[in-house]
């Protein structure tokens, strides 16, 4: 008796994730290279990653969509700072506009990549979430677009006495659909962006909401509608409007950022003079809203339209900066000695990184450790071939970045594919570069994970840019042939193999 295996699919590119990165992947495969076979893998039932995956209330964008937007599809709505389900639209929109719906497969989670550097392709054991099937197929290039976090649990650390309490704990990350806030007392703990996004928006339903945090985060008010960018639509059209607009954004996300860093004691003297004036008169600001470290040594937070700081002013939320020492049944206890009453605790505590959404990676039988590689050109692995992966500016809009490196790649597919090259391998020509951490980030989630990172080393292209002008000519302007990025075909291999030493 004689059986026949089914063929393993082959696919030029896989990419893994249909959330901003994974969809914006998609659109310039299709536009600049379309001969190209590719699918998008994605281990949920929906696109939209983060913005599908987050259902906590007021959700919402902490940069400008005309930044955070592609540059490719204009941003036509009045709101600036977006809700998820305006930016989940847009992202659907942009993948039914390219053809992307029927290269998506929902289910499909990437346990493991390996690499053969004979055969020049990836094989790729995939998981189906909805059945538990096991599948392979192969790609010629994996392209990473899962974001840096994990989708199945936020981070939460270890409180004394949770077991204790009689209420309900919540992280957003998992926010039932069917919670009622009406009339109950809601602790929101932390002090991030989640956390100012949530206080506001159920500060209207909730008998009474307090923010208790540990530590205060820098939090700025920004206008939800940009006007000026309205003004440019109006007199120059959507594209042309939303591209100058752009522009207006990335300098203005420049100049902030440089001022922070440039003179940190002046950006913190002007952003305490703007949090005096939202807040009510008395309001003990250098408690609550004075971070002990500079501006943008992590993340501000923006808050449209000051919604946290009005909710403050009208009595509808509190802010309470100390150190909790346990739950009990009704509440929280306090260092101070302090007791929060609460029904509701939000553990508003952040993300577990994951990076690569945790696929086991190796190469040629050797499996890659991540904090032993080092990051090229902040889209590739130091040693591992055509392998990809999307991480965007903490800086400024995660997209800015994503657009760059998605521009990058399909040229560095075109040169290949024109000279008949399969593999693309980046090589440290100084294996004792020195090296620090791939993100260099104060913020929490980032620090717990580092030492499982990727590392950076002190040059290009070895650096992981967080400068948009610098990555327009790394990433738009130079070419994709590097010395330390290895070119080869499969043919010239099999031949240097055959050859005698």
């Amino acid at each position: 008796m004689t059986t026949t295996q089914t063929p393993v699919e082959h696919l030029d590119v896989l990419i893994v994730g249909a959330g901003i990165s994974g969809i914006g992947a998609g659109r310039y495969l299709t536009t600049e290279l379309p001969q190209k076979s590719f699918a998008i893998l994605e281990a949920r039932g929906a696109s939209g990653g983060t913005w599908d995956l987050f259902r906590y209330p007021g959700i919402r964008s902490d940069s400008d969509l005309s930044t955070f937007g592609y540059e490719f599809k204009p941003w036509r709505d009045r709101q600036s700072i977006a809700d998820a389900p305006k930016i989940l639209a847009y992202l659907r929109e942009t993948a039914t506009e390219n053809g992307l719906d029927e290269r998506i497969r929902y289910h499909h989670r990437v346990l493991a990549v390996a690499w053969s550097s004979e055969d020049a392709r990836w094989t790729v054991d995939v998981e189906r979430t909805d059945t538990g099937e096991r599948l392979q197929l192969t790609a010629g290039w994996v392209f990473c677009a899962g974001g840096y976090y994990r989708y199945d649990e936020g981070f939460t650390p270890v409180f004394e006495g949770r077991d204790r309490f009689r209420g309900e704990i919540v992280h957003p990350q998992s926010w039932p659909e069917d919670l009622d806030l009406a009339g109950k007392r809601v602790v929101v703990v932390g002090s991030g962006a989640t956390a100012v996004t949530i206080v506001p928006a159920v500060a209207g339903t909730a008998a009474s909401v307090t923010m208790l945090q540990r530590t205060p985060t820098y939090v700025l008010p920004v206008p939800r509608e940009d006007k000026v960018a309205a003004l440019l639509r109006k007199w120059f059209g959507d594209e042309r409007g939303y591209a100058l607009t752009r522009r207006k954004n990335i300098a203005q996300q420049r100049a902030i950022w440089s001022f922070c860093q440039k003179h940190p004691k002046a950006a913190r003297r002007v952003i305490r003079w703007v949090n005096t004036k939202q807040l009510p008169e008395g309001f003990d600001v250098d408690t609550h809203f004075n971070p002990p470290y500079d501006p943008w040594d992590q993340r501000l937070c923006a808050v449209p339209n000051g919604d946290l700081f009005r909710a403050i002013r009208e009595g509808k939320a509190d802010v309470v900066t100390d150190r909790i020492v346990t739950f009990d049944e009704t509440g929280i206890r306090l260092a101070s000695g302090r007791h929060l009453d609460a029904d509701v605790i939000v553990t508003a505590t952040g993300l577990n990184v994951q990076a690569f959404g945790g696929v086991a990676i190796t190469v040629d039988g050797a499996p890659v450790t991540l904090s032993e590689t080092v990051s090229y050109k902040g889209m590739m692995l130091s040693g591992v071939p055509n392998l990809a992966y999307a991480i965007g500016y903490t800086n400024s809009s995660w997209t800015l970045k994503v657009g760059l490196l998605c521009e990058h790649f399909v040229r560095l597919l075109r040169h290949m594919d024109e000279r008949g090259l399969d593999t693309a391998r980046p090589v440290l020509a100084d294996p004792d570069m020195p090296t620090r951490p791939f993100l260099d980030f104060a913020a929490g989630y980032i620090q717990r994970a580092v030492g499982r990172l990727p590392r950076q080393g002190d040059r290009m292209p070895w650096l992981t840019s967080m400068d948009y002008h610098s990555d327009v000519k790394l990433l738009r302007a130079d070419s994709v042939v590097d010395p330390e990025l290895r070119l080869t075909r499969a043919a010239d291999r099999v031949t240097a193999a055959a050859v005698p030493a």
